[in-house]
């Protein structure tokens, strides 16, 4: 994948589902969710005259496509990672995970071992409630985002002692800013006229601080429109060379984007051996490093599908006894071959040995957007439908029932698989259910023990 950098020209401003009527201020100002950015450059390749000699695909999903359906879908190659805080164009941010209490890397909040979860009130399937090991505090003393050596140091287990010097809040590297405005009329593109007769509004906006950047990683690797032309880089080709212009986010906000010569993924590597060990079983833990979406999927006799509640709940973890559903082996569909002998292959595959056992998962967060009418499907446009996301810094806590079965279960969580450093060039995992291609359910791999046992 293209690293990229984004280099605000202004503020920002990244609106999120709320009005901006009133004395409400439309909070814009906080940091973009991943779908936005991803909108930013499937709009940027369209902008770009490519269109015309790459691949198009019909409308519709799982071969059931509208009559005389014509192949005028673009560029549905693309996949984006990010954004992320860089400083300097070298050292890139990640969300705090949850288990992080304090200024040092070592973990404060651990299952419970011996938990009832009879005499609790935690949800199914979970059986170890999470306890802190720090006295209470009105106010945190960790930092809300930590640089990639500080979070490798937190995977690794290695740096037990101290303050890392390298985490940060918000406010260390944005502003916020608050402006006054005259609403627009959406026909005639002015104001003050219409609907929009003496309407104001108030808005946030984000201001990036100096030697400071959005960091992204992004692909479309398209076939063209004859396969004898090969593989072709859209995402080079369009920013490779000077600073280009992109629009990122709302009111035509616009970044100069930068392409990084870069052998391999800046974001953080997770274990994928040497787990803890404790009565026979094996402890891994999974930290999102982006949000996740998994709804909720209503049964479905005639397609052998069952219910699942979604929400704070992986739709791969079982919603009753927690187990991973996840296939060990290769899943991913080979050359040419057919779908339903690849679907019979993968179902014939055995599931990881493993279970969920406790987690730590803050509120969740809102995820919309806006559709544009399109006549082809007579569809309207306006507000899609509103999903809520795991935020990241979620922790998923699992036990393994063998050392061979929590390498298998961290070979599907990290987002890098089983690959080590050297050899990572692509995401090879996404565990949300929805939007993965636009940067949602990365995550990467650890290890935890119970509350007051000793984690060296």
């Amino acid at each position: 994948m293209n690293t990229i950098l984004l280099q605000p020209t202004d503020v920002l401003f990244f609106r999120d589902g709320r009005p901006m009527t009133g004395a409400l201020a439309g909070h814009g100002a906080a940091w973009p969710m991943p779908n936005v950015v991803n909108a930013a450059f499937h709009a940027a390749l369209h902008r770009s005259g490519f269109g015309k000699m790459t691949h198009s695909h019909r409308r519709g999903s799982r071969g059931r496509y509208e009559e005389e359906a014509q192949r005028d879908r673009k560029f549905g190659s693309l996949i984006t990672v990010g954004p992320f805080p860089v400083k300097d164009e070298k050292t890139w941010f990640f969300p705090r995970p949850l288990d992080l209490q304090d200024a040092t890397l070592q973990p404060a909040l651990l299952p419970v071992d011996e938990s009832d979860s009879g005499l609790s009130s935690l949800p199914i399937p979970l059986k170890h409630a999470v306890a802190n090991r720090l006295p209470p505090k009105k106010i945190s003393a960790a930092k809300g985002w930590l640089s990639q050596a500080s979070y490798q140091q937190y995977l690794n287990a290695s740096d037990r002692d101290g303050q890392p010097d390298d985490s940060l809040n918000d406010a260390e590297f944005f502003d916020t800013e608050h402006s006054i405005g005259i609403e627009i009329d959406s026909e005639t593109g002015t104001a003050g006229q219409g609907d929009t007769v003496g309407k104001l509004y108030s808005a946030h906006y984000l201001r990036l601080r100096d030697n400071w950047q959005l960091g992204v990683c992004a692909s479309a690797d398209d076939k063209g429109v004859e396969r004898s032309q090969g593989m072709r880089d859209l995402i080079k080709d369009l920013f490779t060379g000077e600073h280009r212009q992109i629009t990122v986010g709302g009111q035509q906000r616009s970044c100069s984007a930068l392409c990084l010569e870069k052998s391999t993924i800046p974001l953080p590597i997770g274990k994928v051996n040497q787990f803890r060990e404790f009565n026979g079983k094996v402890f891994v833990k999974w930290v999102l490093l982006t949000p996740s979406i998994w709804p909720e999927i209503k049964p479905d006799g005639t397609r052998n599908i069952n219910a699942h509640p979604g929400g704070w709940l992986p739709n791969w973890i079982h919603a009753q006894t927690g187990e991973v559903l996840l296939k060990a082996g290769e899943t991913s569909r080979q050359g040419r071959e057919n779908r339903d002998v690849w679907r019979q292959r993968v179902r014939r595959q055995g599931n990881i040995l493993a279970k969920l056992v406790s987690a730590v998962v803050p509120k969740s967060m809102g995820v919309s957007g806006w559709a544009l009418p399109d006549e082809l499907t007579g569809e309207k446009g306006g507000a899609k439908s509103t999903h809520l996301a795991v935020p990241a810094g979620a922790v998923y806590y699992f036990e393994a029932d063998s050392a061979s079965e929590a390498e298998k279960l961290s070979a599907v969580l990290n987002w890098h698989g089983q690959a080590n450093a050297a050899e990572i060039k692509s995401i090879k995992n996404r565990r949300s259910t929805l939007l993965g291609e636009k940067g949602f359910g990365l995550g990467v791999c650890g290890t935890w023990n119970y509350f007051g046992a000793s984690n060296a």
